[in-house]
């Protein structure tokens, strides 16, 4: 036997291993909680199984720091035998967590926000873990002939099958114990509160009177690019209680303006006229200016807080138990005020629907290009789309009947469509080829072109799941109106490129969980509590950021950090609550 078979066979253990105590975890904790004497019987059984599990990881630890890895081996059989370690770390922490669940006080039930932080750190790890394998398997295929591919071909295989497979028990258990209908309720209640604040700010009852924040939608770029620009202007007039006026004539979209395409932002108020008016100086020096003129984010000085990726102090807590992104939720409710159809685009998206045949289940597919490749994003060909594509419709099948493999494909390539059924005959690809020219750089500025990718970013926010790169605004748009669907869409997504962002945002930061040491100069220390600048994940088990209180960039393990959620102080509008309290009744 070749002495990296051995190594790798190991290594396979491992994992089975790991996805068992995660089954078990996951599976364990949130049933019988109305039996606690049966829930102590089987957390007891956990930790026994936790302790065989820890003496195995320990004899295979040893294994392996006495395998005689060959040359050429050293680097992966140093990177597996530190994930052993690792593994050996995790183990102990989880036998602490259970051990903190049985001291709870009462009948031993836990609180709903504790079952989901349960689920969503499980599913993360599960997805990180599975990052670094990939990664490092194809390492592997590259250093020998077809023998090595072959079995490292099986191997990933075996281990996307593992993956899809827990991340199946997640998704039962995310609806186990009346918890489903729990999330469908809260997340209608916390839009609805936002829906309600955002139209009591702009609907004063005197517009002469109101203070007021004027916005400029033609900001020079696309309409993603412009719909955000929005975005951020809505932000601050939520923070600054002013009523959005939004300047849309001459729209080099739509001349005719936003009304034209969308619901007015405001039924009572969209003059800007007043007392007094002055340009962006801060939120304290404009208290006495009724009007103040925003320029755009860019040019934004003095900055104020309620840039994302800030959340409202006062919905922070619930935000963290419902959703996997605050920030991302909370962006989309100002999305999802803005884009409002008028009747005739609510039309020809229902007569779209039935003219492309669009149903479920179905993976969003979007390709950017044209003036984004060379410069802002690099070029991915469809292959790569499709990759991911294949595993989400392997994990979907493990939950819905899948009749065909249908995507829904965007793209301002007219040409892709053809390839991808040449390349890709057993999927039905879904596509307006007529987007497709209007998206081209020659088109783009018409309302034609508008209409076009409205309707692009509709059908691919109403997949099932979203394959794209989030260096495109187009893809982040889909996205953001996708949390408005689901309680919580965080994680209905592959980004080829980057990781979630806002432009214009302020630093998006993590804090260290875990202590890591670096095993290579492209590696930064990390000690639990440190707090990191992420830069991007690079989607094989490792992110990139700088260590602010070393100062060092570099790359680190994605799951030895968690999200540092960012509050601020909004106005809590309790008048619109009163009303949308009493409209409840």
């Amino acid at each position: 036997m070749r002495p990296w078979a051995g190594s790798w066979r190991w290594i396979t253990l491992v994992l089975l291993a790991w996805g068992t105590l995660l089954f078990y975890i996951g599976g364990h904790l949130v049933r019988d909680s109305e039996h606690p004497e049966r829930s102590s019987r089987e957390l007891s059984k956990i930790l026994a199984k936790l302790e065989r599990l820890k003496q195995q990881n320990e004899d295979l630890r040893r294994m392996a720091e006495s395998l005689r890895i060959p040359e050429g081996q050293a680097e992966v059989g140093s990177l597996a035998a530190g994930r052993l370690r690792s593994l050996e770390d995790q183990l102990t922490r989880a036998k602490q967590k259970i051990h903190s669940f049985q001291k709870l006080t009462g009948d031993g039930k836990y609180h709903i926000h504790e079952r989901f932080g349960l689920r969503r750190k499980a599913e993360n790890g599960v997805k990180e873990f599975w990052y670094f394998v990939r990664s490092e398997v194809k390492k592997l295929s590259n250093v020998e002939a077809s023998e090595r591919q072959k079995y490292a071909d099986t191997l990933l295989q075996d281990l996307g099958h593992q993956e899809r497979s827990i991340m199946t028990d997640l998704y039962y258990l995310s609806q186990a114990d009346g918890v489903g209908e729990w999330r469908l309720k809260e997340a209608k209640d916390l839009s609805d509160l936002v829906q309600n604040r955002i139209t009591f700010l702009q609907n004063p009852p005197d517009c002469s009177k109101a203070r007021k924040l004027v916005c400029n939608i033609n900001k020079g770029c696309g309409y993603g690019c412009q719909l955000h620009h929005v975005v951020y202007c809505f932000m601050i007039a939520y923070g600054t209680q002013r009523t959005l006026i939004l300047e849309s004539h001459n729209w080099r979209y739509a001349p005719g303006g936003w009304e034209t395409v969308f619901l007015p932002i405001s039924n009572t108020c969209s003059d800007r006229s007043g007392a007094s008016t002055g340009h962006w100086s801060g939120e304290a020096h404009d208290k006495d200016v009724q009007v103040v003129e925003l320029p755009i984010v860019d040019s934004l000085h003095p900055r104020p807080p309620y840039l994302p990726l800030a959340v409202p102090e006062d919905l922070a807590p619930r935000l963290q138990r419902l959703h996997g992104d605050p920030s991302v939720w909370w962006v989309s409710q100002f999305v999802k005020y803005l884009v409002r159809p008028q009747a005739w685009l609510e039309k020809e998206i229902q007569q779209s629907t039935a003219k492309l045949g669009f149903k479920h289940p179905i993976i969003g597919v979007h390709v950017r290009r044209t003036d984004k490749v060379g410069t802002e994003a690099a070029f991915h060909p469809i292959e790569e789309y499709m990759l991911h594509v294949e595993e989400q419709f392997q994990l979907l099948a493990r939950r819905v009947q899948v009749d065909k493999k249908r995507v829904y494909l965007a793209t301002d390539d007219p040409s892709l469509l053809q390839e991808a059924k040449n390349k890709y005959p057993d999927y039905e690809f879904i596509s307006d080829n007529s987007i497709s020219w209007s998206a081209g750089l020659h088109n783009r500025y018409t309302e034609n072109s508008l209409r076009g990718v409205i309707l692009d970013i509709h059908f691919l926010s109403q997949t099932d799941f979203l394959v794209c790169t989030f260096s495109s605004q187009v893809c982040r748009v889909a996205y953001e109106i996708m949390q408005t669907l689901h309680p919580d869409a965080s994680s209905f997504f592959y980004s080829l490129d980057d990781i979630y962002y806002f432009g214009g945002q302020n630093a998006h930061n993590q804090i260290a969980i875990y202590p890591h040491q670096p095993r290579s100069n492209e590696d930064i220390p990390l000690e639990p509590g440190d707090v990191i600048g992420v830069a991007g994940n690079h989607w094989d088990g490792y992110s990139k950021g700088i260590n602010r209180k070393l100062g060092r960039t570099g790359l680190y393990p994605s799951y030895k950090v968690k999200e540092k959620i960012e509050t601020v102080k909004y106005p809590l509008y309790p008048e619109a609550d009163k009303l949308l309290s009493s409209q409840n009744k």
